[in-house]
């Protein structure tokens, strides 16, 4: 009997082949919507905030949580450099320069004043060396060396710091320079401050291996470096980001910090004094974390569901969540998150491991607040003459073995 039913397999195996059968996926789709938004964007200074701007914003989203004033144009001083680091590590992860490259200095970088680790013409440092010179000390000779090293000159690097501005939507900001020292029409706001910082941290997060140093050191041993930012050394979490002050400017930081899978970034502009800066950033990120939690939705790899597949090798292939998500939600919400799946319609072989298939859509309150897509497990063959032969041929060897 068991030998009968083999037979009957095998005959059946090109009758599936060349048939119009398959398994139906339209309309594969559930919905469990409920839920409402997540973070509503907080206006008004209710933290009585003693800056001339600030702004609060969730890292991975970019969800306004708390603002004052962040349109204003004001003078970014050294934060500043937040671009400057930016372009500098776009280039390290795209391959265009390597952390060991050799930066000569020029004139023009050896005769920066304000901030600097006192360069000379007849040295070079590696990128690595310059970039912690930057992000931990905020060294204007060392941005104007990397600067030309990248750009060939510091009005070229500039050009392309107002490119990105302009392609991160940074409506508010024209610079003139890449270091911050204050020049007419060197302008950024708050919110501009939290686009790009966004952007680096987010697209290029090795950067906090420099902006987390509280104390180093360079030329073996005989430059000692302090961070300018307290909060790295007081503040839980603390990831960076970046200090700026002078004169006209008065003190400002970019600050970021991430506690429980939630990242947050806070600026402040116009701090009347340098410890003043430091607590208002320190206000606005107790405030995100006491308010808001980050939920994750999903994890890259993880198994969702089987689903059936027309004409192939196998009928059914795993789907897996493509990438990580998440959402920010208020403390005080409902955590009840849904979910719905819908599927492509004719999952037809072949298929390639990680090919989009489907895609889960999150809600909180009846709100989508993350999305994922469902891809392909693992590779699935189409079922051909070929291995149609190879099947049977298998399929005879393990009968008679």
């Amino acid at each position: 009997m068991q030998t009968l039913k083999k037979i009957i397999v095998m005959f059946l195996i090109p009758i599936f082949l060349f048939s119009p059968l398959a398994f139906c996926t339209e309309g594969y789709v559930w919905d469990d919507s409920t839920i409402e938004t997540t973070a509503e964007e907080a206006t008004g200074n209710f933290l009585n905030l003693e800056a001339g701007s600030a702004i609060l914003i969730e890292q991975n989203s970019g969800k306004v949580l708390y603002e004052h004033n962040c349109h204003e144009q004001l003078r970014p001083a050294s934060v500043t450099k937040v671009m400057s680091i930016l372009l500098i590590m776009e280039a390290l992860d795209s391959g265009k320069i390597a952390l060991t490259d050799q930066v000569p200095c020029s004139e023009n970088a050896s005769n920066m004043g304000g901030s600097q680790i006192w360069l000379n013409e007849t040295e070079t440092l590696t990128v690595e060396e310059m970039l912690k010179a930057i992000c931990v000390v905020s060294a204007n000779d060392c941005v104007v060396a990397m600067a030309e090293f990248l750009a060939g000159s510091e009005e070229m690097f500039v050009q392309k710091m107002n490119e990105k501005a302009k392609e991160l939507g940074m409506n508010d900001t024209n610079f003139v320079n890449c270091h911050g020292i204050d020049e007419d029409n060197h302008v950024t706001s708050a919110y501009d401050i939290s686009l790009m910082a966004k952007e680096l941290l987010t697209k290029h997060p090795s950067v906090t291996n420099y902006t987390t140093i509280w104390m180093d050191s360079l030329r073996g041993g005989q430059s000692e470096l302090t961070n300018t930012n307290k909060l790295v050394r007081t503040y839980e979490g603390c990831t960076g980001l970046k200090t700026g002050s002078t004169s006209l400017a008065l003190y400002n930081l970019a600050a970021s910090a991430t506690r429980n899978d939630l990242s947050l970034i806070a600026v402040v502009m116009r701090g009347a004094t340098s410890e003043k800066r430091f607590s208002e950033a320190k206000k606005l990120l107790d405030y995100g974390f006491a308010n808001y939690a980050y939920t994750k939705t999903s994890t890259a790899g993880d198994f969702l569901q089987e689903v059936p597949v027309e004409k192939g090798t196998v009928g059914s292939v795993n789907l897996v969540y493509e990438t990580d998500s998440g959402a920010l939600v208020k403390n005080t919400d409902n955590k009840d998150i849904q979910s719905s799946v819908t599927l492509n319609e004719n999952i037809t072989a072949p298929i390639q491991a990680g090919d989009v298939l489907g895609n889960v859509k999150f809600y909180l309150n009846e709100e989508e607040i993350s999305s994922v897509n469902l891809v392909a497990q693992t590779a699935v063959d189409k079922v051909t003459v070929m291995n149609l032969f190879s099947m049977i041929t298998e399929f005879w060897v393990n009968l008679f073995r």
